[in-house]
């Protein structure tokens, strides 16, 4: 209902700006605490403000749809091996985990019909299998 729509939204309209405020810094913490102080970055500052915009953004989301697992750990993966990007593209991860949400929603209403599977279960078997494929890929790359 667009009753939790409104909410959601003002999370976003503050929330965001503050995260893309703060992007430059986080790809400088990519490279280390000391060499991101060297850079003029408030590591501990930036590191708080960026996980408590983390936690509030998941936690509206989540009580906007509901718990829907492993979306979170899927598509950034996903998009980092479609993208070939070396770091955090969140752009390319945001995309993902919407059109990932969007075809488990598809999927539990195409293939279940009238007994709908909830996309939380669809998500949450389909994360299981992604990843421990993960793993075992990882492990036989020797990175793990």
């Amino acid at each position: 209902d667009w009753d939790q729509v409104w909410p959601l939204l003002a999370v976003c309209a503050v929330l965001f700006p503050v995260v893309l405020g703060h992007g430059r810094g986080l790809k400088m913490l990519e490279m280390g605490d000391d060499a991101a102080y060297a850079l003029g970055v408030r590591v501990e500052r930036t590191r708080l403000v960026l996980m408590l915009a983390a936690v509030l953004l998941t936690a509206a989301a989540t009580a906007a749809a509901g718990p829907v697992a492993f979306i979170a750990l899927a598509s950034p993966q996903v998009a980092r091996r479609l993208t070939r990007a070396p770091g955090p593209n969140l752009a390319a991860a945001a995309c993902m985990g919407a059109a990932l949400l969007v075809t488990a929603d598809w999927a539990s209403q195409w293939i279940f019909g009238a007994d709908r599977l909830p996309v939380g279960a669809l998500t949450g078997m389909l994360g299981g299998c992604y990843l421990l494929w993960l793993l075992c890929a990882e492990r036989r790359a020797g990175r793990i």
